[in-house]
């Protein structure tokens, strides 16, 4: 029997330093109708390159060089636009990792999933809008009747994530490209958007590439899996069968577990609380309240790990103590100082001493910047650096980052995901700040990654006592970095504590959701967690 799509012998190449360069190398795979393919590898593997690759299509500054791509018996490679075009959100479709830099701002999101079905001649927008909403409920978004005429700043980075997943399931493809569909997920939304995957790829019987840097994720949707680094395959097999018996060392390195835990003494004296939230509301709109009564300290050279749901007000939180999102109410207090609200009437120092870096770099650096641009602007602001010694900054920031001094003349499109990601790392630390807000900064990134930064991170903190507010869903980044845990829920503190304190048992209701809701490296574990949930219900 046919394959569905059949990729032979791919070459893809891209342009750096005036020449065409290998990216992806002679990369083989197949793909049957109902078959979940798993694309496993770090960050600059290649993955979303062959993720794109099988819609024909690469990314500016990139080409296939030579092999074959066949969907559903048509060559793409050489194919007409016009072919490309007719199959590309109709029979194939993709959903990229960044939700907020995909979807456009001006308009709402139920007239953006009805762009491909109506453009296409599939349906009307009457028969889209019912259909969005059917959709929008599988994938447990809230309110799915009217939350398609909001426009994307008004939901969360999960919410806008699922409604995207959504969006390519508007014309009911053959094949769905997943690039790191659940990156910007809390654990508890991630699994109701893994499981309404499934369920809908095998209602359907849809076929999907799923890629990822997380192989607990991956193994709970895949059928096969690929591992891939450098754009080489390292290793292919039955998902079980790899999971269970690696036969690569790069493969078993993806399936160890973060071993490195952080030391540090504790102070309880207020002297050293660098940070200070103190009866904190915020609301967006003047009515809805979106944080209650928030108090919490962040001492010097300690890390606070701030966890919850989408939604549940942690960024709003970083707003707040940034200055972006005056309060109706309460105070913030740095150093000592009590800052002004709004953050135009902070001083210079001030902006200096407390850096953020955000969840999504793709809207949080500009496209049209090189990343020297990037990395030296806050040295120019902060410390009047320019010519040589700002140069020699620069180089020193990628260093600690871990990319090499050939990146300062790059532009943002032509990084990975998690290069972006540790351009805004070096931007915040270029300031040389007291406090770094960190907005699931490691979420972009693969595991490997993900943990030199972290170790990045505790080592600053060792050399330089900078204090973190470490944002994030993951809670094995929570157990690796935090010295203390607060736990968020609709826009209230609901426990806070030292990191040994919370993640002992007994916990509260809501700490014991999270924790049960971290995937294992075990391909029947979401299944298992939602039959245990479902006759939990039922009693």
């Amino acid at each position: 029997m046919e394959k569905l799509l059949t990729i032979k012998n791919l070459q893809i190449e891209g342009f750096s330093n005036e020449k065409w360069m290998p990216i992806v190398n002679g990369i083989n795979l197949t793909l049957d109708r109902g078959e979940v393919l798993g694309l496993i590898g770090e960050s600059g593997a290649g993955k979303s390159t062959i993720g794109l690759a099988a819609m024909g299509y690469t990314r500016q500054g990139c080409r296939i060089a030579s092999g074959s791509i066949v969907f559903d018996g048509m060559e793409l490679v050489g194919a007409p636009k016009e072919l490309k075009r007719k199959i590309r959100g109709t029979r194939i479709a993709y959903v990229a990792q960044s939700a907020a830099a995909s979807f456009n701002p001006a308009h709402r999101l139920i007239k953006q999933y009805a762009e491909a079905p109506i453009q296409h001649g599939l349906m009307s927008f009457a028969e889209a809008e019912k259909k969005a909403i059917d959709i929008y409920q599988r994938l447990l978004l809230p309110d799915p009747e009217r939350i398609g005429y909001r426009y994307p700043h008004q939901v969360s980075g999960g919410q806008l994530q699922r409604a995207m997943v959504a969006m390519a399931m508007a014309c009911q493809p053959d094949i769905i490209v997943f690039d790191e569909p659940t990156t910007a997920l809390d654990v508890t939304t991630q699994i109701e958007v893994l499981a309404a995957i499934k369920h809908i790829t095998e209602q359907f019987d849809m076929a999907a590439i799923y890629i990822s840097h997380d192989l607990a994720v991956v193994a709970q949707l895949a059928d096969r899996i690929m591992v891939l680094r450098y754009g080489n395959l390292v290793e292919e097999g039955d998902a079980r069968e790899l999971l269970d018996n690696p036969k690569e060392e790069y493969t078993r390195q993806l399936l160890s577990v973060r071993t490195f835990r952080k030391h540090s003494d504790q102070n309880d004296n207020d002297r050293n609380v660098i940070l200070k939230v103190q009866n904190v509301s915020a609301s967006y709109t003047g009515k809805e309240m979106v944080l209650e009564d928030i108090n919490l300290k962040i001492r010097r050279g300690r890390t606070v790990a701030l966890v919850g749901e989408s939604g549940s007000g942690k960024s709003t939180l970083a707003r707040v103590i940034t200055g972006l999102l005056p309060p109706l109410q309460g105070k913030t207090i740095f150093d000592g100082k009590e800052l002004p609200p709004a953050l135009k009437s902070r001083d210079r120092e001030s902006l200096r001493q407390m850096q953020m870096i955000y969840q999504m770099p793709d809207t949080a650096i500009n496209p049209r910047h090189k990343v020297r641009k990037i990395i030296g602007r806050p040295l120019s602001f902060y410390f009047g650096m320019s010519g040589k010694e700002r140069e020699d900054r620069i180089i020193d920031l990628l260093e600690k980052i871990e990319l090499s001094e050939k990146y300062i003349d790059r532009y943002p499109a032509e990084l990975s995901g998690g290069e972006k990601q540790r351009i805004c790392i070096a931007r915040a630390l270029a300031a040389n700040p007291n406090l770094i807000i960190c907005d699931e900064v490691t979420s972009a990134l693969d595991q490997l990654v993900a943990e030199e930064i972290l170790k990045l991170l505790q080592r600053l903190q060792n050399d330089l006592g900078v204090s973190y507010l470490f944002i994030t869903h993951d809670l094995a980044t929570v157990k690796a970095i935090s010295d203390e845990i607060v736990v968020m829920l609709q826009g209230k503190i609901v426990e806070q504590g030292e990191k040994q304190e919370i993640l002992t048992p007994p916990h509260h209701e809501y700490t014991e959701l999270l924790l049960s809701s971290v995937p294992e490296m075990d391909p029947d574990w979401l299944d298992n967690l939602l039959a245990e949930r479902q006759a939990v219900q039922a009693t």
